[in-house]
């Protein structure tokens, strides 16, 4: 009986040891995933404007602002990027009311695509809404809408992978869903200014890692 237990505790051991060995060994060989960083401090290398509102660079903020139009305004990055893990920091000034877009594309300052809300305290900060389609798909409870901290610093994270998307604001998640839709689309990451005018925002430490 002894015997026994001494080989049932040995072969315990050898398969641990073998299962660790290969969770190494697999880890080593999986491809690491890619970091981008979509802002580089200096300008606007790698986005695209589209209408007439500001958009510029200036001591290693992204800054975008209303234009004596008031129109919608977009900033898009040159390259697609359909599953992915984007973390950025924002300070709204004025009217703040901005957006992240994601899986889009823009033609004139038409959007096509889905936008993580970027809002007055109170608009849903952190909801999805779709851009001359359904609207709003995820909408904020008012239990977390004191997680925004207007005029200050926020960090705002998004995570698309297939049709589940994920945010989160301040370190607090905010909508977790999934969508038959928006896992079909693909497009550029997109900045926004909404029109009416007297917007400015100031973002910063844009790095998405690719999924």
């Amino acid at each position: 009986m002894l015997k026994f237990k001494f080989l049932a505790a040995l072969c315990a051991v050898i398969l641990f040891t073998s299962s660790a060995f290969l969770a190494t060994k697999d880890d080593v060989n999986a491809p690491k995933k890619k970091t981008v960083k979509l802002f580089n401090g200096k300008d606007l290398t790698g986005w695209k404007i589209n209408g007439t509102e500001k958009w510029y660079a200036e001591k290693g903020e992204l800054i975008c602002e209303s234009g004596p139009d008031k129109e919608y305004g977009y900033l898009t990055t040159d390259k697609f990027y359909k599953n992915f893990d984007l973390t950025l920091k924002f300070k709204q000034e004025a009217n703040g009311n901005s957006g992240v877009f994601f899986r889009s594309t823009v033609e004139g300052t038409k959007v096509a695509g889905w936008q993580v809300e970027v809002a007055p305290p109170n608009h849903d900060t952190g909801g999805v809404y779709e851009s001359y389609g359904r609207e709003w798909l995820q909408k904020i409870p008012d239990e977390k809408e004191g997680f925004l901290k207007m005029g200050e610093w926020n960090t705002l994270r998004i995570r698309v992978n297939g049709p589940k998307v994920q945010t989160w604001l301040n370190g607090h998640d905010m909508v977790d869903f999934e969508d038959a839709k928006i896992g079909a689309g693909d497009g550029s990451i997109a900045l926004q200014i909404h029109a009416g005018g007297g917007i400015k925002v100031r973002w910063k430490d844009i790095v998405l890692e690719e999924l």
